[in-house]
């Protein structure tokens, strides 16, 4: 006996007062982890998280100013910034912009939750991945993808269409890749805007926005006074022009086919290479026949 417990049982009471110490400590660390986690990473509705239904797939123009929107709740006294995927690049913290491109600014109002980051003159390559930290341990992210792009405005039929005289001029101008519908639709003639209520009459505009944006410019009865370059400009895009000919009666084949019977015509250098060809040949002839009748 040893103190009053056996030798055999020793070994048994020194483990379980080790596992009891162990499991005291380990218990004290736990609860002080999860006391310490749950202050650095708060639970939702406790702590700063962010506002979802805020859109985050946009869409910019080039040349145009774009804004990103990050809508924090609950933030306290923790700091938003945004950051570059790309390159890895710090923008902005809080209120403040980290980089030399002076097209990037942080914007935020005062007791907002809205933590913008301003693009201005959007450029292609400004594309990508944008992600809204909260300075967490570690920090919270959310990303915002935005992708720039450049409308094209094009008026279907080419750069020339030919028309009969007294027939209908049906143009349709077709904008793409706009990130919404233009605005409004401004048609030309000859770079003067076209009144629909002029004297002339006739004259009738159908635009169907959405996703791909059309406008359809019909005009009845078309004379030579029609004829023209007449120019397709949204509002929010580069605008697009077509020069409209008016036949009387002649087929534009007949036109092309004209100019290529021109162009198929002999030229002033075959015209002086044929000359002196036949010129050499007569010299010759010639001297043949002078030398022959002096024999």
């Amino acid at each position: 006996m040893v103190n009053g417990v056996a030798p055999t049982m020793a070994p048994c009471v020194l483990g379980l007062l080790l596992l009891a110490f162990n499991t005291g400590s380990l218990a004290t660390g736990s609860r002080r982890f999860l006391t310490d986690f749950l202050q650095e990473w708060p639970t939702p509705g406790t702590g700063p998280y962010f506002d979802t239904s805020v859109p985050s797939n946009i869409t910019g123009l080039v040349g145009k100013t774009v804004h990103l929107v990050c809508k924090v709740k609950n933030l306290g006294n923790r700091t938003v910034s945004w950051v570059r995927h790309r390159d890895i690049h710090l923008l902005t913290v809080g209120r403040y912009t980290y980089t030399s491109d002076q097209r990037f600014e942080a914007m935020h109002s005062p007791h907002a939750e809205e933590w913008t980051l301003r693009i201005r003159y959007a450029q292609r390559k400004d594309s990508g991945i944008y992600e809204c930290q909260i300075s967490t341990t570690p920090p919270m992210g959310h990303p915002v993808f935005l992708n720039v792009v450049e409308p094209i405005t094009e008026i279907i039929g080419g750069h020339d269409l030919f028309i009969n005289k007294d027939s209908t001029i049906n143009l349709t101008c077709v904008v793409r890749y706009a990130p919404e519908p233009p605005p409004a639709m401004i048609w030309s003639h000859n770079r003067e805007v076209i009144n629909f209520d002029s004297p002339r009459g006739g004259i009738s505009l159908v635009t169907e926005k959405g996703p791909l944006t059309t406008s359809r410019l019909l005009v009845q009865k078309a004379s030579q006074i029609d004829s023209g370059l007449y120019t397709c400009a949204p509002s929010n895009a580069n605008p697009s022009s077509v020069r409209v000919h008016i036949l009387n009666g002649e087929h534009p084949a007949a036109m092309h086919h004209g100019v290529s019977m021109k162009l198929r015509g002999p030229d002033a250098a075959t015209l002086l290479l044929v000359a002196v060809f036949f010129t050499s040949i007569r010299w010759k002839w010639d001297c043949w026949r002078h030398s022959h009748l002096h024999i």
